[in-house]
């Protein structure tokens, strides 16, 4: 059995499932180069168009912040009658509530970008909120043979065979693997480093309330947003830190943040990914930062109306001025 991270209304989830192995096989590693496509962003989070058994296409999910490999929603593999491989248990690391098991399916091929998939194993999962607009998610996993390349400021996703080259930690920085999820480290201050999940399905830069605690604030903690996972609910907070927060030569000056007592990680989600062309290279862990600009202002993420409206327009007034 192997724990894998999922979410549910942008929080982390995890799926223990029986391994199931992925093919990559419409182009061998050594021939294949480049391949891109175009990727949507939809609340600041990246959507790519793939197709299933040769049928589609239908609009999924690029989440780093995954785990696994493939998630569908249930209306999508009744459309598509895919069969039933067994069962996954659902939870999420908040340690609350009981574990959820949903069916797995059976992909006989996945194509994105020119690149075939084929014999995955996809656990079936009804999105929430914005991810309502996708018919599934990919997950970090399915990239394991590949360069994988988000480049948010040019709306591209690229995959790619080499490795990346490390800079010093400058601009190219060490990764490890957590439940399948690449986590690195951010500085929130001169005196204070933690390990954050790299997380394009996530929404801003979250931090858990005990590493917020004491931290030294422009603007004091305010009421953001009611969180749900699958397990439990909870609130999110969010402030304006009083230092900068750095990842490798880059600078959040100042940044908005959001504080949750849920999960024990922090996330450096989808919203301070804007700037970046961001590669993965899974077999190094390695992961390169690429922009044309070094420092940032970060404002609360961007987010569909399920928000409390008076809460949210507080966030709002959060928002770094340059």
């Amino acid at each position: 059995m192997k724990l894998r991270f999922l979410r549910s209304s942008g929080f982390l989830l995890c799926v223990l499932a029986g391994a199931g192995g992925a093919t990559l096989c419409s182009q061998s590693r050594g021939s294949l180069t480049e391949h891109s496509t175009a990727m949507e962003v939809l609340y600041g989070k990246p959507y790519v168009m793939v197709t299933i058994n040769g049928r589609g296409p239908y609009r999924f999910i690029l989440d780093t912040g995954t785990g696994g490999e493939v998630l569908i929603t249930p209306e999508l593999a009744r459309e598509l009658a895919l069969p039933a491989t067994g069962k996954a248990t659902l939870s999420d690391p908040s340690g609350e509530g009981s574990k959820k098991k949903v069916p797995v399916v059976l992909i006989d091929t996945l194509e994105l970008a020119g690149v075939r998939f084929n014999t995955l194993e996809a656990v079936e999962h009804t999105f929430q909120s914005e991810a309502g607009q996708a018919e599934g998610l990919l997950g970090f996993a399915l990239f394991r043979d590949y360069l994988l390349t988000l480049d948010f400021p040019n709306r591209r996703m690229g995959l790619s065979t080499g490795a990346l080259t490390p800079d010093g930690e400058k601009t190219v920085l060490p990764f490890t693997l957590q439940s399948g999820v690449p986590v690195t480290q951010l500085r929130l201050s001169d005196q204070v480093a933690v390990q954050a999940l790299l997380d394009s399905g996530g929404a801003g830069l979250e931090i858990p309330e005990q590493v917020a605690a004491p931290l030294k604030y422009d603007v004091d903690p305010v009421l953001f947003a009611v969180g749900h996972s699958i397990c439990t609910t909870f609130q999110i907070k969010a402030a304006k830190l009083g230092t900068d927060v750095k990842l490798g030569r880059y600078v959040f000056a100042h940044p908005v943040v959001q504080i949750h007592s849920a999960f024990p990680v922090a996330n450096f989600g989808a919203w301070p990914m804007q700037g970046f062309a961001i590669t993965f290279d899974q077999e190094n862990q390695l992961v390169r930062f690429e922009s044309a600009h070094d420092t940032f202002s970060l404002g609360p993420p961007p987010s569909p109306p399920h928000l409390i409206n008076q809460a949210r327009q507080q966030a709002e007034d959060l928002v770094p001025v340059d």
